[in-house]
């Protein structure tokens, strides 16, 4: 159960895959006023939400895939990739949470894995460490989250498109769910293997 590797290649911080990374982030206060504002009494603009939630997805895969191309995986984009998609994943939580879209207990399910990745990165970084890199079953979990939303967004409503969203989606979380906390306990295993032979080594 290794956590996937891949070395710095640049220190440049305006790439392609870093801009990218960027407008993501960006993208993320304006998803969750999109969703938000018929609570507070505006107009649905589910739609936009849902464009603005593929396109994140897509510039998800875009970002790591053209910086191992292009040779320019770098220490920042390291750590812009996970953040965007732990920002995402949450404010998207936050929101359907509250829209009552998304049960209670799914969304305590989700922030409890992002808890327990927390306190294991809080061991890291006290012994030193920075945080870890992200794991193809991480990509694979956030990927089925990230297709699951919109489509469970899109699932609102009457008709037969969106009862198949609906389905649909439903089948993404499972799926995302369980890979999730698959992924943070091959985090959680990794860090242990790497305090232990700090441990080892100082003896």
């Amino acid at each position: 159960m290794e956590v996937q590797e891949t070395r710095v290649q640049t220190d440049r911080v305006l790439t392609i895959p870093n801009l990218l990374s960027m407008a993501r982030l960006v993208g993320v206060p304006i998803f969750l006023w999109l969703v938000l504002w018929p609570v507070f009494g505006g107009p649905k603009n589910d739609g936009w939400a849902i464009v603005i939630l593929m396109l994140s997805g897509v510039s998800d895969y875009l970002d790591g895939k053209l910086a191992r191309r292009w040779g320019q995986v770098s220490r920042l984009g390291q750590l812009l990739d996970p953040a965007a998609d732990r920002l995402y994943i949450v404010s998207t939580l936050v929101g359907l949470t509250w829209r009552e879209i998304l049960p209670w207990w799914l969304t305590a399910l989700l922030v409890a894995r992002e808890a327990f990745v927390g306190v294991v990165l809080l061991r890291l970084n006290r012994a030193g460490y920075g945080p870890l890199n992200v794991s193809f079953v991480g990509k694979a979990a956030t990927f089925n989250l990230m297709y699951a939303f919109p489509l469970l967004l899109l699932g609102v409503g009457d008709g037969w498109v969106h009862r198949v969203a609906e389905v649909v989606s439903w089948a993404f979380i499972w799926w995302g769910t369980t890979l999730y906390w698959w992924a943070g306990a091959m985090y959680a295993v990794q860090a242990r293997q790497m305090l232990q032979a700090e441990r080892t080594a100082a003896v």
